[in-house]
């Protein structure tokens, strides 16, 4: 039985200027992710830095594959409203694969070990 990771989009968000096309970005954001069961896990929530400087906002969006995340961002549909966000934020973003049930951080030994 093969299983998939699930995998998350990562944006750090800082310098927002929240005029209207930050807030239509946010209007528009939840039909983009719908046809890729992209769910928001972290959306700015209260953030407390433990180490170095966090001074933005953090949003965590959580996908069933790393293909399916992939898809999402390339879609006509996130490309109609990206620059809605890239030219009014300075921010940066990412696509990483989660960890299978089960997961222990011995398990990375034996990949970097190889």
């Amino acid at each position: 039985m093969t299983t998939t990771t699930k995998a998350y989009a990562l944006a750090y968000l800082r310098e927002v200027d929240l005029g209207p096309e930050i807030v239509e970005y946010i209007e528009r954001i939840d039909a983009t992710l719908e046809p890729y069961d992209g769910r928001f896990l972290v959306h700015g929530g209260q953030l407390t830095g433990i180490e170095g400087p966090w001074d933005g906002d953090l949003v965590i969006i959580e996908f069933p594959s790393a293909d399916a995340a992939r898809a999402w961002y390339d879609s006509d549909a996130y490309r109609a409203i990206l620059a809605l966000r890239t030219e009014h934020s300075n921010s940066m973003t990412c696509i990483v694969e989660g960890v299978p049930d089960g997961y222990r951080a011995v398990d990375k030994l034996a990949s970097l070990q190889a």
